[in-house]
């Protein structure tokens, strides 16, 4: 199987809702934050391994998305057996979690645009100027 492949891609789709099922439902550790996210899943053409990319929301601190990930880790075995009940795939693949800050990345972006858009209109206004358009 090629990867970027028809299969492929359907094999990553399924592999990724069923992950993320199983982390919402059936995942009980603390350390995994109840707002986790299965952002993208790239599962190896051979079946191998899998690299999950999750998106915790927590308080931004970096020791709480370590501890998601851990907890995740440790979960890998019962993920795993989830994934095989699932999906009828030669091989259960290894997982391998990787954090995903784009959502961070992008709610970041957004803060800085309203900041500026506030600062912008608020200089306008000192120098008189409405919100007109010519």
């Amino acid at each position: 199987m090629r990867k970027g492949s028809v299969k492929n891609t359907r094999i990553n789709s399924e592999v990724q809702k069923v992950l993320a099922e199983a982390i919402r439902s059936g995942l009980k550790d603390p350390r995994v934050p109840e707002f986790t996210s299965v952002t993208d899943v790239e599962v190896a053409p051979d079946l191998k391994t899998c690299k999950v990319w999750v998106s915790m929301l927590i308080n931004n601190d970096e020791n709480s998305m370590e501890a998601g990930l851990e907890g995740l880790k440790s979960a890998e075995g019962f993920l795993r057996r989830e994934l095989a009940h699932e999906l009828n795939l030669r091989n259960t693949p290894e997982l391998i979690f990787l954090p995903d800050n784009s959502i961070e990345y992008g709610n970041r972006m957004s803060q800085l645009i309203d900041e500026v858009s506030k600062a912008d209109s608020a200089a306008r206004a000192a120098r008189g100027e409405g919100d007109q358009e010519d």
